[in-house]
């Protein structure tokens, strides 16, 4: 029933990304339509009708402009969203010789699931974190802090290797990835049609006489327009925390069924919980992390399970021992730098150097 479950994972993931693309275009026009509306309301005073048929034809005229201007968005986006990634997040690619410890506990698990070995990254951070990224074989990365390499065991990071890996095997990336695409290019669009609406401003709206229908067309065409931008705004957030939240519990299991150790990631998790917090990362960062402490709105819009919820999955279905919150003098092992014994691989493997 489990492989079942992954496959039909994996196979809905696929789905997703094709609703994601869909939307993401589907939303664009909504809002070149809205942005058509709101131009005519300020060009000219007429009945709600006609400004409605104004702003369809010139939604007809403005969409191969607005299609190509979205292709660009995303052609940009597939081919530098890791820069951009690692330019908020500090992040930097390492090769065995910088770091074989960590190096082997990666290609280790890739040659035991024969999957190709993704590029390992660093993040001088002390938060105890880690992601995956990429849209493809050729992009694929997996990030882990400072911090995580500090606190962690190497049983402990096998395990969080092994649960990104599995993100990327499921699709679970490659569906985040274009989410965050998504929901950036409307933000912006719709940030560009609010910036025109303000620098106009109501002044500049034809002025009309009192209780005149076509006077009251404009002022309803103004607000459907509005509305149009604050809903695709709306929906392009829902649809990012619409995304299952069983990815992080599959993702765990993928980690266990990969290293055989429940203990290991359960103990992870501990560790991880309340310390994953990156400093200067925005929301969509955080959204690909072994866990995201920014969970707004209570649990509406909690982008992860919670910690106790995922380690209670894991001892129902893989066994293993939960040792509750576990604390951990983060200023200690930070002055010690690594050199405190059992507390991290990195007691055993020298710091990788930033380069540039």
């Amino acid at each position: 029933m489990g492989a079942f479950g992954l496959y039909t994972h994996i196979q809905a993931n696929r789905r997703r990304s094709i609703i994601l693309i869909a939307g993401l275009f589907f939303l664009v026009y909504v809002l070149t339509f809205a942005g058509a509306l709101l131009g005519r309301a300020f060009l000219t005073v007429a009945p709600l009708d006609e400004l409605l048929n104004s702003a369809l034809s010139d939604l007809l005229i403005a969409s191969p402009f607005v299609t190509f201007f979205t292709l660009v968005w995303i052609f940009i986006a597939y081919q530098w969203h890791e820069k951009m990634i690692d330019a908020v997040t500090g992040g930097y690619s390492i090769t065995r010789d910088e770091d074989p410890q960590l190096y082997n506990l990666l290609e280790n698990l890739c040659i035991s699931r024969g999957m190709p070995m993704p590029k390992l990254k660093i993040v001088p951070n002390e938060a105890l974190n880690a992601f995956a990224t990429g849209l493809n074989e050729k992009q694929y990365a997996i990030s882990v802090t400072t911090g995580l390499k500090r606190h962690l065991t190497d049983e402990e990071m096998e395990a969080v290797l092994g649960h990104e890996l599995t993100h990327i095997r499921n699709g679970d990336v490659r569906v985040l990835v274009i989410s965050v695409v998504m929901a950036g290019i409307i933000s912006f669009v719709g940030e560009l049609v609010f910036r025109a609406i303000f620098r106009s401003g109501v002044r500049h709206m034809p002025r009309r006489p009192s209780g005149d229908r076509k006077g009251n067309g404009t002022a309803i065409a103004v607000f459907i327009a509005i509305a149009l931008i604050l809903l695709s705004w709306l929906l392009s957030i829902v649809i990012r925390f619409a995304l299952s939240r069983s990815r992080e519990y599959l993702a765990d299991a993928g980690a266990v069924e990969l290293t055989k150790n429940p203990d290991a990631m359960i103990s992870a998790l501990r560790k991880i919980e309340n310390r994953g917090e990156l400093e200067g990362a925005t929301s969509a960062v955080m959204e690909m992390c072994v866990d995201n402490p920014r969970n707004e709105f209570a649990d509406l819009f909690a982008t992860h399970p919670s910690i106790d919820d995922r380690i209670e999955a894991i001892v129902d279905h893989a066994g293993g021992k939960d040792p509750g919150p576990l604390a951990i003098d983060v200023a200690s092992e930070s002055a010690a730098d690594g050199s405190g014994g059992a507390d991290g691989p990195s007691a055993n493997a020298r710091q990788p150097q930033q380069t540039g």
